[in-house]
């Protein structure tokens, strides 16, 4: 479609260009839409605003730096468009889960799992279960399934179901308006060092507005993420570091998955900066003294 196509410009020039100051103007401009058009168009599209979504990216490509460089948080502060190491480490705490420098920490190491557990069943708690549904030949996954308060899935979920068996999700949460988002990984990777990963699929269920103790369904279509999606801020031991982990067989269909330095800055400008170029999300690279 001509509007995606519009809208895939300008977000192609917010991974270019994440650390100039780019205004809303300018970001129009690169889909030749109005301001107000391009606004109207860029959330229908996407399902979030265009600050919001160059906010995800700054985010996304700060883990990349923290993970792939030896940057200091306050010079990646700026490298990713921000004047305040305040505001950036606030910030990305929020989405991400952790704190930067302890980000960088534990994905060298070896992220911990996601150990958050489901809210409990209760009194005035609703709960929301569903299927998954997965594309022909998915390869062996692990799925991650969460009830978020924003569109986004960033920052820590206020109930998460992680599949590691053939079974529906449920998910309890209290009273609210609940997005459901899941999010599905590979089970292991040949990266000979750490580096942040893409998720395998992706997929939203409707948006619940849970009340009074009820019990909802919303199934889940799990697809391949495209440009249009926005990046995944949480951190999760599969998409953050070092992971491996040995391969098991997965299913197809419904409700199923599998059981189970130094470095160069990418430029503002820098192509290889967006994960969806041409190598895929490979890792930034490497830049040894002496190397040209």
């Amino acid at each position: 479609m001509a509007a995606e196509a519009a809208i895939e410009r300008s977000i192609k020039a917010m991974w270019n260009h994440h650390a100039d100051p780019l205004s809303l103007g300018q970001l129009a401009e690169t889909a030749f839409y109005s301001k107000f058009h391009y606004s109207r168009m860029f959330n229908e599209v996407t399902g979030t605003s265009p600050g919001r979504f160059l906010a995800a990216i700054r985010l996304f490509m700060a883990k990349r730096h923290l993970l792939e460089t030896a940057a200091s948080v306050s010079d990646i502060t700026h490298r990713v468009g921000y004047n305040s190491l305040g505001t950036f480490t606030s910030r990305f705490t929020r989405s991400v889960g952790i704190a930067p420098t302890r980000y960088r920490f534990l994905a060298r190491c070896g992220m911990p799992p996601l150990t958050l557990p489901a809210a409990q069943a209760g009194h005035g708690l609703s709960t929301v279960a569903g299927r998954l549904h997965f594309p022909a030949d998915v390869g062996p996954v692990r799925v991650y399934v969460g009830a978020f308060s924003t569109p986004i899935m960033e920052g820590l979920p206020r109930s998460c179901d992680i599949l590691d068996e053939f079974r529906p999700f449920r998910l309890n949460v209290p009273d609210g308006l609940w997005f459901i988002r899941a999010a599905a990984v590979m089970l292991h990777d040949d990266a000979s060092g750490p580096q942040v990963r893409l998720p395998r699929l992706i997929g939203s269920g409707w948006a619940v507005r849970a009340r009074g103790g009820r019990m909802y369904n919303a199934d889940v279509q799990l697809r391949a993420a495209t440009k249009l999606d926005l990046p995944i801020l949480l951190a999760l031991p599969e998409l953050d570091g070092l992971y491996h982990r040995p391969l098991h067989a997965a299913p197809s269909g419904e409700a199923g998955v599998a059981a189970s330095g130094r470095g160069r800055a990418p430029c503002a400008g820098d192509w290889q900066a967006d994960p969806w170029g041409p190598a895929g999300a490979h890792r930034l690279r490497a830049v040894q003294e002496g190397s040209p």
